[in-house]
């Protein structure tokens, strides 16, 4: 559904995006990574169309962004970081402009347009100026116009900036609701999100790529996974006898709640042999937990290392 080849956006001699290639299938949901200047909007804008590429080429359903532009632009939805609208436009005249532009018409435009608005919760604000909404607001306007012609592809740059912790539930819920059917880009900074709605995640620095796996494959690449975490009322006893499980490699404290985590060697397994140890010396504890990994570890360590490697 989405294919990029070697995309490129240089500006002079800075490299916004440089050499990006992967391909997405239907009812996949990509995160898209990356710290503030990564790259991450450019690549956006060159699958939506709206910025030519340096070099290299996309394609959406089969169709060259560049040379088969209104094909391309026919299947996808775009919803550009900030939703760009027309500030003196209501929510429903902007949308009725969107659905002209889309060539809805008919049965087909009536149902598209209620049930964007009935989704993204738009009832209250309608004959509203989109310029006097809250931000929160006017990313669901954003949002609506996106999906209004119910497209094959979904280009989502930050869709849940400026929302509160019920409206990032709400749109989440209905990216996850859409992906069965569609193919879906969400470009965000927010790690969270990966897990809410991901099924895979590109992480990239300096406009390259360096990490493409499952939110679950990332976390095994983190210090954290297969650790054991938890929360003993005797902090010194309960380090003293972590430290002396065989496969346990290191034992640290966090300095604020004296959470004791204690880190295996490569390749182990301690959740059974800490818990017996723990039980054998009669110490009490709370909150014993099996740690997945920490996908914000495992982000900072790559970007990290991808911007030191660019400045050696």
């Amino acid at each position: 559904m989405i294919e990029t080849r070697q995309l490129a956006k240089h500006y002079g001699d800075l490299k916004a995006v440089d050499g990006i290639s992967f391909k997405l299938e239907p009812g996949r949901v990509l995160g898209f990574l990356g710290p503030n200047g990564a790259g991450k909007s450019t690549t956006m804008k060159m699958i939506a169309g709206f910025l030519a590429p340096t070099s290299g080429s996309v394609s959406v359903c089969g169709h060259d962004v560049i040379d088969d532009a209104i094909a391309a632009k026919r299947v996808l939805g775009y919803l550009p970081e900030g939703a760009p609208s027309y500030g003196e436009m209501t929510p429903r005249h902007f949308l009725d402009f969107v659905a002209d532009v889309r060539g809805l018409s008919g049965a087909r435009r009536r149902q598209r347009l209620d049930d964007v608005i009935e989704r993204l919760h738009l009832h209250g604000v309608l004959e509203q100026p989109i310029e006097t909404l809250s931000k929160g607001f006017k990313r669901r306007v954003g949002l609506a116009q996106a999906i209004v012609h119910d497209p094959q592809v979904l280009i989502l740059d930050e869709p849940t900036d400026g929302l509160d912790p019920n409206q990032k539930h709400e749109v989440r819920a209905l990216i996850n609701a859409m992906a069965k059917d569609k193919t879906i880009v969400v470009s965000t900074h927010i790690l969270e999100e990966v897990h809410a709605v991901c099924s895979r995640a590109i992480i990239i620095a300096r406009g390259k790529i360096l990490a493409d796996a499952t939110p679950a494959e990332l976390e095994t690449r983190s210090r954290y996974y297969q650790a054991v975490s938890l929360t003993a009322a005797n902090v010194p006893a309960a380090k003293a006898a972590l430290s002396g499980v065989a496969d346990v490699a290191a034992v640290e404290i966090d300095p604020q709640d004296h959470r004791l985590t204690a880190f295996p060697k490569p390749g182990r397994q301690i959740f059974v042999a800490v818990n017996q140890a723990l039980q054998t010396q009669g110490i009490a504890v709370s909150e014993l937990q099996l740690e997945s990994g920490r996908l914000d570890e495992v982000f900072r360590t790559i970007t990290q290392a991808g911007e030191q490697e660019a400045h050696a």
